[in-house]
């Protein structure tokens, strides 16, 4: 019997171990929150891509915890605003970050 609760025992411990692996912290994204971030993204890149308006080649994407960053050079001040319009639009961005220039 004890033999029985060793190994239960480490197998509890294993499992903990390997869920607390995929837990997130302020830093670093867990499993899910990527997998979120990486629909988002997409998201955002389609909807600047379908606006006849901007130039997506030279807008650049990247989301962490909710969060879009928008970085590339543009040639207007409107194209910017458009191009943050579009991805506070989508579903599931909780802020963007706006590192656009003017060319």
């Amino acid at each position: 019997m004890t033999l029985f609760n060793r190994f239960t025992t480490l197998f509890f411990a294993i499992l903990l171990a390997s869920l607390l692996g995929c837990a997130s912290t302020s830093k670093q994204e867990g499993t899910g929150e990527y997998i979120d971030d990486s629909v988002i993204t997409t998201k955002v890149k389609t909807a600047i891509f379908n606006e006849p308006t901007l130039k997506s080649a030279e807008i650049n994407v990247e989301t962490f915890k909710g969060v879009v960053q928008l970085s590339g050079f543009l040639n207007s001040q409107s194209d910017i605003n458009k191009a943050v319009e579009v991805a506070r639009s989508i579903k599931g961005v909780t802020s963007v970050k706006n590192d656009m220039r003017l060319k």
